[in-house]
């Protein structure tokens, strides 16, 4: 539930991309697993914790305390995801909030044990002729792992 804050900067070289000057770009932030062999059983995990914890979320964004985003949107079958639309030109942070922890993947829960390590990713898109954010510009991640 602690609100971690990301800078997104527009680290384009000097005349690069011209095209998304004055225009707004889309971000989709996901917690994912890092360890390749939880990727393969994602789906299966993501649903399990979704049955011991009903009506939560793994992802969320802090709003009041994020600068510069704009129609921020959580799709309530994908907990683990969130996205919004922000300018380049502008500054803009966004605070994020991850409830769940690094142990509620392990196979014993008594705690002690080592969690299992997670990543945000964020890949970013810009609109494309057809109006929908689909032209994939960046994409970054770094791993986590969340505590009580």
């Amino acid at each position: 539930g602690q609100s971690y804050e990301i800078r997104m900067l527009d680290n384009r070289k000097l005349g690069e991309l011209p095209e998304i000057n004055g225009k707004l770009v889309k971000s989709i932030f996901r917690v994912v697993f890092h360890d390749r062999r939880l990727q393969y059983t994602e789906h299966q995990q993501l649903e399990g914790w979704r049955w011991n914890r009903p009506g939560d979320r793994i992802l969320d964004i802090d709003i009041p305390m994020s600068v510069g985003i704009i129609d921020p949107r959580a799709n309530p079958t994908q907990l683990n995801t969130v996205e919004f639309l922000w300018d380049p030109a502008k500054r803009t942070s966004v605070f994020i909030q991850v409830h769940c922890i690094s142990t509620e993947f392990t196979l014993r829960k008594h705690g002690g044990e080592k969690g299992v390590p997670f990543r945000v990713q964020i890949d970013t898109f810009r609109e494309s002729d057809s109006g929908d954010y689909s032209e994939h510009l960046h994409s970054a991640s770094c791993q986590i792992k969340v505590f009580k």
